[in-house]
């Protein structure tokens, strides 16, 4: 990777491009992308589907095509984020079901914007059953989708963990391990790390070295090469509280430094970061300015 001649990984978008979740509401392309020039974003992630319904909508080729060629040219990552109603733990055999219809979709139209990840939450083993009957479920439902991915240009299925409410599959770095193995390491997954995900789950990335450890016992626990994206989110909340309250860089109880850590870690040469922070575009540009500086200087 060109990022890592010498063994230094050189600073700007070549290490680790910044970016954020972008409004797509009335064209993906002419609404998704305008924003994201105003936040000088280096990266972009979208929804393709109402991210609280199961509405699996066909999208506008036309956007579909302007998206992808901009994104083409102006050497953008683009990523997709599939809807938060999707578990494949559930009890619910309705739930299960839309989940795969759900994630299918999410997973067909990333193929046709020509977004390199589709983003899914890791799930929990609702009904009181035991997290290894959830994972067997995961593995029978998942695993026929990860099987499609057969196309040179088909996304990366990225999973990211929770903050640790209620009976979560997988929060801390080390639930990766039985997740992964319940889905035979295929080829086509990945990780995306949410910093206030994992923070809030009890991985405290503060201090001298808390980043650089999480990250150690990532890569020690599903490999290297694994981790694809990173939504990069302060915490309102400190470590271990187990809630998902995304705050501003650099304004909660993660703060500046570890994000700075984050972008020196073998593991990070080349990934992309998303902010998914309050504040509106103001709050959004200010943020990415934020990690920009961090990553530059």
């Amino acid at each position: 990777m060109k990022s890592q001649q010498s063994g230094t990984p050189l600073p700007g978008p070549s290490r680790n491009p910044v970016g954020g979740h972008v409004p797509v509401a009335g064209g993906l392309h002419s609404v998704g992308l305008s924003y994201a020039r105003e936040l000088k974003a280096e990266t972009v992630q979208v929804f393709v589907a109402n991210p609280r319904g199961w509405a699996t909508p066909a999208g506008n080729p036309r956007q579909d095509e302007e998206f992808r060629t901009a994104c083409a040219e102006e050497s953008i990552p683009a990523y997709v984020h599939a809807p938060y109603l999707i578990n494949f733990g559930s009890h619910t055999e309705t739930t299960v079901e839309r989940s795969v219809e759900s994630l299918r979709h999410s997973l067909r139209r990333g193929r046709e914007i020509g977004a390199l990840g589709v983003v899914v939450h890791t799930g929990s083993a609702t009904g009181g059953r035991a997290r290894e009957v959830a994972l067997k479920q995961v593995r029978a439902h998942l695993l026929p989708l990860l099987d499609e991915l057969t196309h040179d240009d088909d996304p990366y299925l990225l999973l990211e963990s929770t903050a640790g409410q209620g009976a979560s599959l997988c929060s801390r770095t080390w639930d990766f391990g039985p997740y992964f193995e319940a889905l035979d390491a295929h080829p086509r997954l990945g990780v995306c790390l949410d910093t206030c995900h994992i923070f809030a789950a009890g991985h405290d990335l503060t201090g001298p070295s808390g980043m650089h450890q999480t990250l150690d016992l990532l890569v020690d626990t599903v490999g290297e090469g694994r981790l694809k994206l990173i939504h990069a989110n302060d915490s309102k909340d400190v470590a271990g509280a187990h809630k998902d309250r995304h705050e501003n860089i650099g304004s909660g109880h993660i703060g500046e430094d570890p994000f700075r850590a984050l972008m020196t870690h073998p593991a990070t040469a080349g990934v992309p970061l998303i902010i998914e922070t309050p504040g509106g575009k103001e709050g959004h540009a200010a943020d990415v300015a934020r990690l920009k500086r961090l990553r530059d200087h």
